[in-house]
């Protein structure tokens, strides 16, 4: 019997082209396996809000992924579908993205009747950090960070715009940068009336009022890494109690990209 040799190649074609797929059909149902598991442990709805850096799968660009209304939309679903006491555990791992959209699921947050914790496995900065404020408990790694409130107006830090009135006289000032001063100082403000509200749920209205202070005021970089000890210091429920199934579930999200960091995965006990 004669075989042709272009049937086996368009075979290899067609198994090349499925095997990612298989792949991540393969992920996506051990996550949900790990997430039935977590809700069974804890007795909650677990709810994911993870963005790692994506790959076209075609031409190899990276593509930043961030909090969006798509995001929003999604954990709203989420919550609509929870029992009003039922505990949400909500994983976040985010650079942070559009203020509405974290203002929306903080919000819805912080009106949930049942306990809500927010899990930190490595950082939620800025939007995440919006977010996490909506928990009654905050669990982070120990190493793990959270991240300044300041707004940016037009790529620059609300407050330090504002600092331009303050250093010289309006006559010596452009018109585009008194427009900019003008949204920088909405902006501050609703941004703490923002927290304020999200906080007030959880905390007195004067407590509520200096971590406002302190995440909006500009005295760190909006990039600054707010660690464990400085989020306990600011008056936030932190703490470390991490549950390993969080960091498992993480491993089941993993960077699409070359990685640049390998060790075996086993914990050494100094024993021989």
């Amino acid at each position: 019997m004669h075989f042709d040799p272009a049937i086996f190649f368009w075979i290899f074609l067609v198994i090349i082209a499925i095997q990612p797929i298989i792949r991540q059909k393969l992920l996506e149902n051990a996550r949900m396996r790990l997430i039935a598991e977590i809700e069974r442990k804890r007795g909650s709805r677990v709810i994911l809000l993870v963005h790692r850096q994506e790959t076209m799968s075609f031409l190899g660009f990276p593509i930043m992924r961030f909090i969006d209304i798509n995001d929003s939309e999604e954990v709203l679903r989420a919550i609509h579908l929870t029992d009003d006491d039922m505990p949400i555990d909500l994983v976040v791992h985010t650079p942070g993205g559009l203020a509405i959209a974290a203002t929306q699921i903080a919000r819805a947050l912080s009106r949930q009747k049942g306990k809500v914790t927010v899990f930190v496995p490595h950082y939620a900065m800025s939007g995440g950090t919006l977010i996490a404020l909506s928990a009654d408990e905050i669990v982070m790694c120990e190493h793990a960070v959270l991240g300044p409130l300041d707004p940016q107006i037009a790529g620059q830090p609300a407050v330090s715009v504002l600092s331009v009135l303050q250093k010289k006289p309006l006559n010596e000032i452009d018109d585009s940068t008194l427009i900019l001063a003008d949204q920088a100082e909405k902006a501050i403000r609703q941004m703490k009336e923002t927290i304020i509200e999200i906080l007030s749920h959880k905390h007195p209205i004067e407590k509520a009022q200096e971590i406002a202070e302190k995440l909006v005021s500009g005295e760190w970089t909006h990039d600054y890494p707010i660690s464990t000890e400085e989020a306990k210091k600011i008056g936030l429920p932190v703490n470390t109690d991490m549950p390993k199934e969080i960091m498992l579930l993480m491993n089941l999200y993993p960077q699409p990209v070359r990685q640049s960091v390998e060790y075996i995965p086993v914990r050494k006990t100094g024993k021989v």
